[in-house]
């Protein structure tokens, strides 16, 4: 006697996605990291720990940074995600954070990046001026096995830089 299995049933979600809206159709306990990078095609959003530890999942919901790996899709169904893809300037150049991660040398393998640079970017909103120990605490709760973070932190130095109007060529 054969046996059939179950199915999942699947739901209607429109994630809205660096601007753009996104109707996919997922099981309930799709993880928002999956749904990303598998239902949307972004695959800036990277799982290292599926724990949420780690921090390589980062993104920005309604601006604030959050794991990807910890969140079921259909939980932010219509709310605004940010992922390091929405990162880039409107014309497609490398917003400020990403420009500081290359003037700074911030990345190694860049497994790690996506996540820092979201976490990056919001942090930046709430202390647009930080000292290197306030830079250091902000990315604390990222990891990266290759950097030492020195790099990673003159990166966020130098995004305030840029951001605050204080980049190469910038200065009155």
């Amino acid at each position: 006697m054969t046996q059939t299995q179950p199915t999942e049933e699947l739901l209607d979600v429109r994630l809205i996605v660096n601007g753009a809206s996104h109707d996919i159709r997922i099981p309930a306990r799709r993880l928002l990291s999956d749904a990303l990078r598998h239902d949307v095609g972004l695959t800036g959003t990277h799982v290292g720990c599926e724990h949420g530890v780690c921090g390589a999942c980062t993104i920005l919901l309604d601006g604030t940074p959050v794991r990807a790996c910890l969140l079921f899709a259909v939980s932010v169904a219509g709310q605004e995600l940010t992922t390091v893809e929405g990162l880039a300037n409107p014309d497609g150049t490398l917003g400020p954070v990403q420009q500081a991660f290359k003037e700074c040398h911030g990345l190694q393998c860049g497994f790690c990046t996506p996540g820092f640079l979201t976490t990056i970017t919001a942090g930046l909103k709430d202390n647009p001026d930080p000292t290197e120990d306030e830079a250091r605490e902000m990315v604390s709760g990222n990891l990266c096995r290759c950097t030492g973070y020195q790099n990673i932190a003159k990166s966020v130095c130098r995004a305030a830089e840029l951001i605050n109007g204080q980049g190469k060529g910038d200065q009155e």
